[in-house]
C-alpha cells in the first residue's frame, strides 16, 4: 500500500474525504450557468493535466503539493455541483505509467479533512497504528536471492518506469539483503534528506520535487547521496503489523519500524500528528498515515485507496482561495493597494476573507480578476499573504483600474468623484495618532460625516456645531458633544503637529519657531540645506507648500486662528 497519496489516481467515485464534506458543499456551489460551469471545470481539468504531465513525465513540481490536492478536490466539488460537467474518468497518473508492471500494486490513500472525519473513520476499528506520511516519491524494490534486481517508480499504481540504474547509485537502497532469504518486494518512499527538519516551521521545502526531478534523469549524479529510503510495506510479508515491523528490523530498516507507533484511539493519534508536525524528523512529511495492523495479502490489493488505511494531512501552510472581488484602495499619499476579497477560507484556525496584493504594478503582473484561484499563506503566522495565482478563470471580466498618474501625494483634497478613498484616508491620518491625535475619532467617524454630506473639504468638520453633529446617523447627543469637544481640541494643536497632520513631507525638517510663510518661501535648493533632506524630498517639500489646494487649506487655517498659519 502506497503511503504517498499525492498525485494519486482520481477514482470515478467520490472520495471518502469529499463525501464527508458534502453537507457543507450543498451551500457552497458556484452561481454559474451550465455554460460557465462547463468552461470553468474544463479549464481546471486542463490545468491539472498540465501539472500531472510536468510532475510525472518531467519530474517538476510547478505547484505545491497541498495546492495540487486542493485543486483536485475543488474539481471534484464542482463536478458534484454540476454533474453534467463530468467527463470520462480522469487518470492523473497516465503520463507517469511505464512499461514495467509492479509485482504488487500501489494502492494510494484517501485523505481525511479533519479530526471529526478521523473519528468517523475510526468507528468500529481497532488494532490501530500511525506513521508519519513521508513527503517523497514512491518506489517498488525487488530483490532476488537477496540482491537488488529492479526498482520501479509508482507510475499509475499498476505499472511504472524502470528506475533500476538510478537506484543502484542511491546509497540508502541496499544492494543486498543478506537476511532476505529468497525473493522479496519492498514498497517505500524515496525522500530528500533534511536532518532536524520541522514541518511546522519549514514546510515541504520542495523536497518531493527534488527527488522526483533527480529520478527523472537518465543518469543520477552524486546527489543520490542526499536521497533516503523509508520502507512502509512488505506486500508479501506477514499480515500482522508486529510481525512486519520485526521483519523490517531484521532486514535493517530500523528507522521505518521505529517511526511506526501503536495507538489506542483519536487522542493518541492527534498527539502523534502534533508531535511529528512540530518536532524534528529526518525528512519532510505532509501528514500521518492511520492504518489497521492487519491487512489483506498483497495479491488481493487493487490500485485504489484501500479501506484499511487513510491519510490525515497536517494543517495547510497554503490554502486555495477564490477571488470574489478586487478593490483598489487609495491611501493618503496616493499609493494604490489592490485588495482581493475572497470566498472565506480557513488557515491555521483563522477565517480569511481578504488579502492585499501589494502594489498596483504587482497586481498588473499577476492580472488577478474575479474567479481566479490564488494561494494564501500567513506571514509571521498572523497576516494573510498572497503567494500567487494558482490558476486563472477562463472568464476575464472587465475592471475599472486606476492609472499610474491618477493619484499622488497632492491629489484628492476634496471628495470629488473617484477621490473619496484618498480623501477619507487624508482625514484618517489627520485625526489619528500621527496627526492631531483626536480621541475617539476614527475612519468610521469620517466616513459617517462624509456620507451625511457634511464634508466638502478637508477642514469642514472644524465648523460643525454640536446641534448639526447630533443629527448625524449613529451619533447621539452625548457622542456629538464629545466629538465637538475633540474638534475644538484640534484648534489648540501646535503648528508642527498641524503640518504633520496635513501630510507635509519630512516634518522634522521644520525648525521650531518658524511659521508657514517662512517655510513656503523656501526653494528646493534651500530645503536641501536642512539635515536629512535630499534632492527628492526637497522637491516634494517645495511642491507641497506651493500646491494650490494646500495654499487654500493654509488660508482657511489662518482665518480660523490656528497658530503658525
Amino acid at each position: 500500500m502506497g503511503f504517498s497519496a499525492a498525485r494519486m489516481p482520481a477514482m470515478p467515485r467520490l472520495t471518502l474525504a469529499l463525501l464527508l464534506c458534502l453537507p457543507a458543499l450543498a451551500h457552497g456551489c458556484p452561481d454559474w450557468t451550465p455554460e460557465q460551469a462547463a468552461e470553468e471545470t474544463g479549464a481546471l481539468r486542463t490545468q491539472l493535466g498540465r501539472w500531472d504531465d510536468a510532475y510525472h513525465r518531467d519530474g517538476q513540481s510547478p505547484v505545491a503539493d497541498e495546492l495540487y490536492d486542493q485543486a483536485r478536490e475543488r474539481l471534484q466539488q464542482w463536478q458534484a455541483c454540476f454533474p453534467q460537467t463530468l467527463a470520462a474518468p480522469e487518470a492523473p497518473l497516465a503520463s507517469s505509467a511505464g512499461e514495467v508492471r509492479h509485482p504488487f500494486v500501489h494502492t494510494g490513500l484517501d485523505k481525511l479533512p479533519d479530526a471529526s472525519a478521523v473519528r468517523t473513520w475510526l468507528a468500529n476499528r481497532s488494532d490501530l497504528w500511525v506513521q508519519p506520511k513521508v513527503d517523497g516519491v514512491a518506489v517498488t524494490l525487488i530483490y532476488r536471492n537477496g540482491r537488488l534486481t529492479q526498482a520501479i517508480s509508482r507510475g499509475d499504481g499498476t505499472s511504472g518506469q524502470d528506475w533500476t540504474a538510478n537506484a543502484q547509485r542511491i546509497a540508502a537502497i541496499p544492494k543486498e539483503l543478506p537476511g532476505a532469504g529468497g525473493d522479496l518486494v519492498l514498497q517505500g518512499e524515496l525522500y530528500w534528506r533534511l536532518p532536524q527538519h520541522v514541518q511546522a516551521l519549514n514546510g515541504g521545502a520542495g523536497a518531493r520535487g527534488k527527488v522526483a526531478g533527480l529520478m527523472a534523469r537518465k543518469e543520477l549524479s552524486d546527489e543520490g547521496a542526499q536521497i533516503g529510503l523509508f520502507v512502509w510495506e512488505l506486500p508479501d510479508g506477514p499480515l500482522e503489523m508486529p510481525e512486519r515491523l520485526a521483519r523490517l528490523r531484521q532486514l535493517g530498516f530500523d528507522d521505518s519500524a521505529e517511526l511506526t507507533e501503536a495507538v489506542a484511539g483519536p487522542s493518541e493519534i492527534e498527539a502523534w500528528r502534533e508531535r511529528w508536525y512540530r518536532q524534528p524528523l529526518p525528512f519532510a512529511s505532509d501528514g500521518i498515515v492511520i492504518r489497521q495492523g492487519r491487512r489483506p495479502p498483497g495479491k488481493a490489493w487493487s490500485a485504489q485507496a484501500p479501506g484499511w488505511a487513510v491519510a490525515w494531512k497536517y494543517p495547510h501552510q497554503q490554502v486555495l482561495a477564490e477571488v470574489r472581488r478586487v478593490e483598489f484602495k487609495v491611501g493618503r499619499s496616493g499609493r494604490v493597494t489592490p485588495v482581493l476579497h475572497l470566498a472565506p477560507v480557513e488557515l491555521d484556525g483563522r477565517t480569511i476573507q481578504r488579502v492585499g496584493a501589494g502594489s498596483l504594478k504587482r497586481w498588473r503582473s499577476l492580472d488577478i480578476r474575479p474567479g481566479d484561484q490564488v494561494a494564501i499563506a500567513l506571514a509571521g503566522l498572523t497576516i494573510p499573504r498572497l503567494d500567487g495565482v494558482v490558476w486563472r478563470s477562463p472568464i476575464r471580466p472587465e475592471m475599472a483600474v486606476p492609472t499610474d498618474e491618477q493619484f499622488n501625494a497632492l491629489s484628492c483634497w476634496q471628495p470629488t468623484e473617484g477621490c473619496e478613498e484618498q480623501f477619507l484616508a487624508r482625514l484618517d491620518w489627520l485625526g489619528g495618532k500621527r496627526g492631531l491625535g483626536l480621541s475617539g475619532v476614527g475612519p468610521g467617524t469620517w466616513r459617517r460625516l462624509h456620507e451625511t454630506g457634511l464634508l466638502a473639504g478637508l477642514l469642514d468638520w472644524m465648523m460643525l456645531p454640536p446641534e448639526q453633529l447630533s443629527q448625524v446617523p449613529g451619533l447621539g447627543e452625548r457622542s456629538a458633544a464629545s466629538l465637538y469637544q475633540q474638534f475644538q481640541v484640534a484648534r489648540q494643536r501646535p503648528f508642527t503637529v498641524w503640518l504633520r497632520a496635513l501630510g507635509a513631507p519630512s516634518p522634522n525638517a521644520h525648525p521650531a519657531g518658524e511659521d508657514w510663510a517662512s517655510l513656503a518661501a523656501r526653494s528646493a535648493s534651500q530645503w536641501q540645506e536642512q539635515p536629512g533632506v535630499g534632492k527628492v524630498r526637497a522637491k516634494q517639500l517645495e511642491a507641497f507648500f506651493k500646491a494650490p489646494e494646500v495654499v487654500q487649506l493654509r488660508e482657511r487655517l489662518h482665518d480660523l486662528g490656528i497658530a503658525g498659519f
